[in-house]
């Protein structure tokens, strides 16, 4: 073998050695950032971040009337929470509706729950009475009432939906992060009353969810 074919051949050698190293590292990344985005692998799936999904801020409208901002809910101040929570919940004890906006209370009631305190199908049951008795649901089924009785021309039936899913948002934070990311996983749009109404409850099943419950059940 001469100098030329010898040094053509280590050249051979070499080429194929780095072309078998780039290899394994283009593998080694690809597993890397699938293990680090929070995309499903073996049946796991990451959480989303909360500053994706935590409403903040005073709701339009209502939030000035009634002095409360979606900010007061918070896992940091109980005593805000807890006084937020009965502000909502007082509504509910106090207004009664008939007639038209009792069957709009009913059909928007029957569309969302408090599942993870206390396992109810809905707020309301088909005549209106209560559903389940924790704070929660009274805090959400008293803003559904106040909206339906006193801005029932400005917000759609949806609209309704869209804020008491973000109060419950802000009530189970952990859990709705969780499923926040499976909805993203399976590519379903991400709005307020996909992520917490019944339309696509129990989905996060299965999963490990963070911080759980902020407020009294």
């Amino acid at each position: 073998m001469t100098d030329e074919q010898t040094t053509k051949s280590s050249r051979g050698f070499y080429v194929k050695i780095a072309a078998i190293l780039i290899l394994v590292g283009l593998l080694m990344y690809g597993f890397g950032k699938t293990s680090t985005t929070g995309s499903i692998t073996g049946g796991v799936i990451g959480t989303a971040s909360a500053s994706e999904i935590i409403p903040t801020g005073i709701p339009k409208i209502y939030g000035g009337e009634l002095k409360i901002s979606y900010d007061d809910v918070s896992p940091n101040d109980p005593v805000k929470t807890e006084s937020t929570i009965n502000v909502l919940s007082n509504i509910d004890r106090t207004v009664t509706l008939t007639g038209d906006d009792l069957e709009r209370y009913v059909k928007i009631g029957s569309m969302i729950a408090c599942e993870y305190c206390c396992g109810a199908e809905t707020l309301v049951f088909s005549n209106g009475q209560p559903a389940c008795g924790c704070a929660h649901s009274y805090s959400m089924r008293g803003l559904a009432k106040y909206l339906i009785k006193n801005h029932g021309d400005e917000y759609t039936d949806d609209e309704i939906l869209e804020e008491l899913g973000k109060w419950k948002v802000l009530f189970f934070p952990g859990v709705h992060e969780t499923k926040a990311a499976v909805l993203k996983s399976k590519g379903i749009e991400m709005n307020y009353i996909n992520l917490a109404s019944n339309k696509y409850r129990g989905i996060e099943k299965g999963q490990q969810s963070g911080s759980g419950m902020v407020g009294g059940c």
